[in-house]
């Protein structure tokens, strides 16, 4: 029986075995149900997969050492690389070699980066090598406050060294201040600095010619000695001074902490002298940073601790240098030294905190729990800013009970340690 006529382009087989690509349908409703066309087979080309890449050479992967050394390769090249490594035991070493060269490459880090690093690695040293000469409790606090500044200083621009900052300090009744520069603030902390130098028997850096006299004198006479501003220049002769400090008392052995140092109007023991020496190294980067406006953190806590623990034991001094100029309400009750006398108990907060003990009526009385008048308590933050002279006693934040005079006179000796 004859099918249907099929037309040229219908897009069945023809007897040749040709087949043709159908056109454009029309409809399906205008389609006849009974001849409807039957769909064609598709068949998509295979495309062959693509050979393996064969891996780079020993010569290829040699050339890149140096860029995986700087972690500048790919993903795949390090993978090639670090598979080649375990196999090649030549390129390993050479592979070593050079990390360890691109260690030797990168600049001085910046306080930005990691600004407890040196702590961290020294501590971690430590505790693994215990150093053979150790640097003295005493004198670690300033080791690492002078440290601490010397980060701060050291991706200063010229324009920042001469950034202006206001020294201030408290003064019989009220505050003071003197106006200087950045690289000024080091040029006072190298001349006072050297008042230590001179008593261990190193170099004056204010040379022969130095005048006698205390840390404003020192001062005073630095910075009018040259016509010109310093500049930041004076950073090396400061840094170089300090390293030659730590390294020498390191060297001295113990009864050195007891020898005198000469502050002109007072003499502090020489374990006493770098306490206070990295009190103030702390107060002026605080300074410092405040004025090119940069965030600075207080110093550890067992640091800040023992320097807070130098101010409390010299507020008696402080308290009787006050009365004998007047300053202060007399004593009420003077008492034999060694025996127990009127006292106020003073209360730090915070990291460094703790309590003690002032003698009210003589540096020379013992303080006594149960002749205690007075307490106080202060953020220990606040209570080194008030002994810095940067804040005065009445605006101090202070939790006070008992005797408003002795609480008075207190805080304005607190007050009183500070000076230019």
């Amino acid at each position: 029986m004859n099918g249907p006529a099929q037309s040229p382009d219908d897009g069945y087989e023809r007897p040749g075995g040709q087949a043709r690509i159908p056109g454009p349908r029309g409809a399906a409703d205008d389609l006849d149900p009974g001849h409807a066309p039957r769909p064609l087979p598709l068949s998509l080309p295979q495309t062959p997969p693509a050979p393996p890449t064969p891996p780079p050479s020993h010569a290829v992967l040699k050339s890149l050492l140096g860029a995986w050394a700087l972690a500048a390769c790919s993903a795949e090249e390090t993978r090639a690389v670090e598979d080649h490594l375990t196999e090649c035991a030549p390129c390993a070493e050479e592979a070593l070699r050079l990390r360890d060269a691109v260690g030797l490459l990168h600049p001085e880090e910046t306080l930005d980066l990691k600004p407890l690093l040196r702590s961290r690695v020294l501590e971690d040293c430590l505790g693994k090598r215990p150093a053979r000469i150790p640097v003295p409790a005493w004198a670690s606090p300033y080791d690492t406050e002078t440290a601490r500044l010397d980060a701060l200083l050291q991706d200063f621009g010229d324009s920042e060294w001469h950034t202006p900052v206001r020294l201030k300090w408290f003064e019989e009744e009220r505050r003071r201040s003197q106006r200087t520069t950045v690289a000024g603030v080091i040029g006072h902390l190298l001349t006072v600095d050297g008042l230590i130098a001179t008593a261990l028997g190193l170099d004056d850096p204010l040379g022969s010619e130095a005048p006698p006299g205390g840390p404003t004198v020192r001062t005073a006479y630095f910075w009018g000695a040259s016509s010109y501003p310093t500049t930041r220049q004076v950073r090396e002769p400061w840094r170089e001074q300090g390293h030659t400090l730590v390294r020498t008392v390191s060297f001295a052995g113990r009864g050195v902490a007891e020898l005198a140092v000469d502050y002109g109007g007072f003499a502090l023991p020489l374990g006493d002298a770098f306490l206070e020496r990295a009190f103030e190294c702390w107060v002026h980067a605080w300074d410092i940073a405040d004025a090119v406006d940069y965030p600075y953190e207080p110093p550890s806590g067992p640091h800040l601790h023992r320097m807070i623990d130098l101010a409390a034991r010299l507020l008696p001094g402080a308290l009787a240098q006050r009365r004998r100029a007047g300053l202060a309400a007399p004593a009420r009750g003077l008492v034999a030294a060694g025996a127990p006398g009127r006292t106020l108990h003073l209360e730090i907060e915070g990291a460094g905190g703790g309590g003690w003990d002032i003698a009210l009526d003589s540096p020379g009385a013992k303080p006594s729990v149960e002749r205690t008048v007075a307490e106080i308590a202060l953020d220990g933050i606040e209570f080194c800013q008030l002994a810095a002279g940067h804040i005065s006693p009445e605006d101090a934040a202070v939790g006070q009970h008992g005797d408003r005079e002795a609480i008075r006179d207190v805080l304005f000796a607190a007050a009183s340690l500070s000076r230019l």
